[in-house]
């Protein structure tokens, strides 16, 4: 299973339907054209194949986040190598004012999809949203709803999965911290939810855009468990931010999964290039200000192996 935060990965049409248009479209800023989408679709798919050859299979599940539409998704699976596999996605445009979303691709002959649905953040006083539940005095967020889908496996076990990507630092750290606590606040409320009903298995990744050594996410404890603390103390990191790893791409699991379970940063060596003011290397990001060099992303994706119990 895989989370992976593919950085503006927009379609290059100007179609009036999203904030971002004048910046990435094909006569936006950015000049974001057919060629350099399908230059990173390609690449993105790339990646998965690697990751399928190392590993000896396939990622059964692909959490995204920064995708703006189902029609990005489309093309990347129609229109890439990945065309001749058997992902199917899973998508709902959230009120996120960037127009990015979290999406999930999974591979129809491994699972079956039961339900999914997008859970939307929802502001007003922290007090009230102490336990991540809703009161009618709250309004829908404008950032990225958590995906939230079940599956059921070939051995007819069956899971859920919900994808994350959380609010930015944007405006700075003390004055975003109120809206990531909502976030981890509404993520637990989920989980509790999908555990009162029965389904004690459930994996939660994606960008949470902080460290783990927020206080912050003991609130999930200990419904969820994180596996990613081992990397964290060892100084590995998903992003890289004036010469100094951090991770912010988390894995969580239920507590029955966690023995079960083992998180890795991927370093596809086609997805890095060289630090040349700091040392070692660096993600390969698509642009560096205005200035296009074809990179897919300035996070490393994480994979997370997981045996699922009957």
């Amino acid at each position: 299973m895989l989370f992976w935060n593919v950085e503006n990965f927009f379609d290059w049409r100007n179609d009036s339907t999203s904030v971002s248009d004048a910046e990435f479209s094909a006569a936006g800023e950015r000049h974001w054209t057919w060629k350099r989408f399908q230059a990173k679709a390609n690449a993105f798919a790339k990646a998965l194949l690697w990751i399928g050859s190392e590993s000896g299979r396939l990622p059964d599940i692909i959490g995204l986040e920064e995708v703006e539409n189902a029609f990005v998704l489309r093309q990347v699976l129609q229109k890439t190598l990945l065309r001749k596999l058997d992902y199917q996605y899973v998508h709902y445009d959230s009120p996120d004012r960037r127009g990015i979303d979290v999406a999930l691709l999974y591979r129809s002959s491994v699972l079956e999809l039961l339900a999914s649905r997008p859970c939307h953040l929802y502001s007003g006083s922290i007090d009230s949203q102490s336990d991540g539940s809703i009161s009618p005095s709250d309004t829908v967020l404008a950032t990225r709803d958590i995906l939230l889908c079940r599956f059921r496996s070939r051995d007819s076990v069956e899971f859920a999965v919900l994808v994350n990507h959380h609010p930015s630092k944007y405006g700075g750290a003390a004055l975003s911290e109120p809206r990531r606590r909502i976030a981890v606040q509404r993520l637990r409320f989920l989980a509790d939810s999908l555990a009162a009903l029965g389904i004690d298995r459930i994996i939660s990744g994606g960008d949470f855009n902080d460290t783990p050594d927020n206080p912050v996410f003991r609130l999930l404890e200990p419904t969820l468990v994180p596996m990613h603390m081992d990397l964290f103390r060892r100084g590995l990191g998903t992003i890289k931010y004036e010469g100094k790893w951090d991770l912010i791409d988390h894995i969580y699991v239920s507590p029955v999964l966690s023995t079960r379970a083992r998180m890795q940063i991927l370093r596809i060596p086609f997805l890095l290039t060289r630090d040349t003011i700091h040392s070692g290397e660096k993600p390969l990001r698509t642009y560096t200000g205005p200035r296009h060099i074809g990179g897919v992303s300035d996070h490393l994706p994480v994979l997370l192996e997981v045996s699922i119990p009957p």
